[in-house]
């Protein structure tokens, strides 16, 4: 008798479950990106710490410069596809009791799904969904190629629209400057590509690539690093090694 009772039940206890699970996925919530934005409202701003490293005296030098960077929401504009975009100033001074003077514009474009953001002329999906660790996306997909040609004679930028930007984490706390943020959202744009890194023999080649975004619930932009660039070795006695490229840093010191 309990035999039969527990075969008849079997098929009941089956639908219940599938039925609860159902009901579970039902009721999960997935975020979206623009979660993961500051508002975009005119006024709102937020500032950050920048070093940028630069190479001098025909990439013999190398020097680290530190500003202190100030995006400011603008405006809602609609971008050339007809979408709602929202223009954001960019303001440097060399430290906080300095003037802020101007430096360029970039638009950002929160969409369902993802959020791009396109300045001088490179479109770059900086987000996408679902939120989740794991989720990868081709963020330079529409980047022409070798990007950055016009300014940098190197191969760092060669394929950059087949990165793979990929969610490595999320909710996480991170201290920066010496700020404890919560709900932090950490983006690599490309996997560490890292040719005799550091340097031990001048005599060779060397290369760094490294691209993370890291985005706090509610705030947006809290981190991040993006560095391209290439060592090329003396050939004889009548050249000289020096670097080409470029290494930015960002790192939030405030915000409304």
């Amino acid at each position: 008798m309990t035999s039969k009772l527990v075969k008849l039940l079997l098929p009941s206890l089956a639908a219940f479950l599938l039925t609860s699970c159902e009901n579970e996925k039902e009721t999960i919530e997935v975020e979206s990106p623009q979660s993961y934005l500051r508002p975009l409202q005119p006024g709102k701003f937020i500032t950050y710490k920048l070093d940028s490293t630069v190479f001098l005296q025909a990439g013999r030098v190398e020097e680290t410069h530190s500003y202190q960077e100030k995006h400011i929401v603008d405006a809602v504009i609609t971008d050339n596809l007809g979408r709602t975009s929202y223009k954001i100033y960019r303001y440097l001074r060399d430290a906080a009791n300095m003037p802020w003077r101007p430096a360029g514009t970039y638009v950002m474009t929160p969409l369902t799904n993802t959020v791009e953001v396109i300045e001088d002329n490179m479109r770059v999906v900086v987000l996408a969904g679902p939120v989740r660790e794991g989720q990868s996306w081709r963020g330079n997909q529409y980047l022409a190629s070798e990007p950055y040609s016009y300014l940098y004679n190197f191969s760092n930028d060669n394929n950059m629209g087949d990165w793979n930007f990929t969610i490595e984490s999320l909710g996480q706390t991170e201290t920066i400057n010496d700020k404890k943020i919560n709900d932090v959202l950490t983006v690599r744009r490309v996997e560490d590509e890292l040719t005799n890194v550091p340097i031990r023999d001048k005599s060779a080649f060397a290369s760094k690539t490294v691209s993370v975004d890291k985005f706090a619930k509610g705030i947006g932009l809290v981190y991040q690093q993006h560095i391209l660039w290439e060592y090329q070795p003396s050939t004889g006695p009548s050249s000289t090694a020096y670097y080409v490229g470029f290494g930015v840093t960002r790192s939030l010191l405030e915000h409304n």
